[in-house]
């Protein structure tokens, strides 16, 4: 006998069933399988070009297959940054545009995805190659977040940025300090 929900017991043919007893498995965890769509996953095509690598099994590799997956190493890279930079940018607009509203979180995540991008940089420096483009895209994603955190119209912050390497990352963003916003904010130049 086994208890039900409410309490009360009821007989083994009345008992409900888990969806690995339907299956015939009646631990409470799946059994492993060998579905053809887990043994293409990206992580296992990947360890097993590493291995053989290190095996010196050249004429086994997948070449289109590693070239795929150094392109997407790539694009994440560059996914990251152009993440980082939308952050940034949006928390830089909120902080110019609802000073009322400015608040040590807002500080915090300027200063935490700043120093994203720089480590991000610093380690994958054939990102600058594409930093114009991920910061020009990072504001446009950051405009329209802002937008929408603030609940304020799109039109309220610059279409197009001209912020500058050096106001996207050293700008200072302290509750109590002037505000220098007027005239150094994520669509101005300084």
């Amino acid at each position: 006998m086994n208890i039900d929900r409410g309490g009360g017991l009821r007989p083994p043919s009345l008992r409900c069933q888990t969806s690995c007893e339907r299956r015939g498995n009646s631990s409470r965890f799946p059994a492993p399988t060998s579905r053809p769509e887990l043994s293409h996953s990206i992580a296992l095509r990947a360890s097993r070009q590493a291995s053989l690598i290190r095996a010196n099994r050249i004429d086994e590799l997948d070449l289109a297959h590693i070239a795929e997956e150094l392109d997407d190493v790539g694009s994440e890279l560059y996914r990251r940054l152009e993440s980082s930079f939308t952050l940034l940018f949006a928390h830089m607009l909120k902080w110019d545009h609802q000073p009322e509203r400015r608040s040590r979180r807002w500080e915090a995540t300027i200063r935490e995805q700043r120093k994203r991008v720089l480590r991000l940089l610093e380690k994958n420096p054939s990102l600058r190659a594409k930093l114009v483009e991920a910061m020009t895209e990072g504001y446009e994603y950051g405009r329209d977040r802002a937008s929408g955190e603030t609940e304020m119209p799109l039109e309220s912050f610059p279409e197009k940025s001209q912020c500058t390497w050096y106001n996207a990352i050293e700008r200072e963003f302290r509750l109590g300090e002037p505000d220098l916003s007027s005239s150094s904010g994520p669509g101005k130049t300084r």
